[in-house]
Order: C-alpha cells, then sequence, then structure tokens
C-alpha cells in the first residue's frame, strides 16, 4: 500500500499531502501588521496627496507627512514582500496543490505580482505618463486588494471552525 507521498495527481505529477496550512501565530500577526501597515500607509498618502494639499506662497503645496506616508509605505511594501517569501513554503506552495481556496490564493498572488510591478514602475520608470499611469493601477488595485484577502482569510477561518465542530460531533 502506497502512503500520501506515492500519490500522483491528473497530470502525474507527485500530490502534496493536504496539511494544515494554518500560519503560526506569530507568523500569522506579523503577516497581518505587515499587509494593513501597506494598505493603511497607501490609503495615506492617496488622501494626502490628493485631497490635503495645501496653499504655499507658490501655490499648491503637499501635505508636510505625504513624503513620510509614501516613504512607510515602501517600508511595509519591502516587509510584505519579504513575508510574502518566507510564505511560500509554509502556507502559499502547498496550499496550491490543495482543493480548498486555492482559487483566492491564486488571485492574491497575481494582486501581490501586480503591486509589485506597478510599484517598481513608479519608482525606477522615467517617463511622466508611464509613471501616471503606473501610479492609477497601483492605487486601484491596492485600495481593492484588502477584500480578496479578506474573503481568502475568513473563509479561512470559517473553515477551521467547521472542521473543529465536525470533529467535537
Amino acid at each position: 500500500m502506497r502512503g500520501h507521498h506515492g500519490h500522483r495527481d491528473a497530470h502525474g505529477e507527485r500530490a502534496m499531502p493536504q496539511r494544515n496550512l494554518r500560519l503560526p501565530p506569530n507568523y500569522r500577526r506579523l503577516a497581518y501588521a505587515a499587509l494593513i501597515a501597506v494598505w493603511a500607509t497607501g490609503a495615506l498618502w492617496l488622501l494626502l496627496h490628493y485631497f490635503a494639499a495645501r496653499q504655499g506662497a507658490f501655490g499648491s503645496e503637499p501635505h508636510p507627512f505625504e513624503a513620510w506616508s509614501l516613504r512607510l509605505h515602501g517600508l511595509a511594501a519591502f516587509v510584505t514582500l519579504f513575508l510574502a517569501g518566507l510564505l511560500w513554503g509554509v502556507h502559499v506552495r502547498p496550499g496550491l496543490f490543495g482543493p480548498r481556496r486555492r482559487t483566492s490564493g491564486i488571485v492574491l498572488l497575481a494582486l501581490l505580482g501586480w503591486l509589485a510591478a506597478t510599484g517598481y514602475l513608479l519608482y525606477y520608470a522615467s517617463d511622466d505618463g508611464m509613471r501616471d499611469l503606473a501610479r492609477l493601477a497601483h492605487w486601484l488595485v491596492g485600495l481593492a486588494a484588502a477584500l480578496p484577502f479578506l474573503v481568502h482569510s475568513l473563509r479561512g477561518r470559517a473553515e477551521r471552525k467547521s472542521a473543529e465542530g465536525d470533529r467535537r460531533d
């Protein structure tokens, strides 16, 4: 009789055994903190940039905290990308082989890739038109990304609670 490691998927590749993909509490707290920080600092920059400009002696001037909100956003983005690398082996890759929440996980990976690419363009693109397009694409997707993350996270929590209820019966 073959164990879990001997099973093959529909494509003939070795299937990974299904396991608990819940992150350890410290990783989970750090991941949530980084994601909240990157989203909140990005939203703060948007508010300051588009709604808090001040009239100065020579015309419109940025809010004094606008540059700092962008610096904090960049720092939170680096932490988020670092954590994404750490989580790849313990949560993301094993989750890609499981049937539950695979679609929402792939959506989150695509969003992270999009935000990393448009963030890169914001930093390195020299053409103003390209930067304006990247800025719009970055903040529209960035603001919206909170919803798929919440769906993915809350569905996981609901599945765990349901499984715990089933074990008690």
